[in-house]
């Protein structure tokens, strides 16, 4: 069975990002490489997404298959807007994260979909 422990820690550290980014964005430095960032699988909810703790039943339900394909996106996103701020182009880093913009949308759609896969385990 997926653990609700980990879905809950992945919503509240993937919400970190948006204050990370956007000190970033004021300093106009980060100190994780892009590459980090870009990569789905370093932080430790992309670690678990990928370990061998869940079944495979569970890693082709809608849930997961989801929370993955979001989960890649948001982190392809996050190392855009580093990619912009490291090229000094902090207003279109801020048009990104604002709302209605790329990371702000992504996010939310993660948010969501971790939400609602949570939801489908009570």
């Amino acid at each position: 069975m997926v653990y609700i422990k980990e879905i809950d820690q992945a919503i509240a550290a993937h919400a970190y990002w948006k204050d990370y980014l956007r000190n970033a964005i004021k300093t106009g430095q980060i100190d994780t490489p892009v590459e980090s960032i870009r990569s789905d699988n370093q932080c430790v909810f992309g670690k678990w997404l990928d370990g061998s703790m869940l079944t495979s039943m569970e890693e082709i339900s809608h849930h997961f298959v989801t929370v993955k394909e979001r989960h890649s996106e948001f982190h392809k996103t996050a190392a855009r807007v580093v990619e912009l701020i490291l090229a000094g182009k902090k207003s279109d880093a801020e048009k990104m994260m604002s709302l209605g913009g790329e990371y702000a949308t992504i996010s939310a759609e993660l948010t969501l979909a971790m939400m609602e896969w949570k939801k489908s385990l009570s």
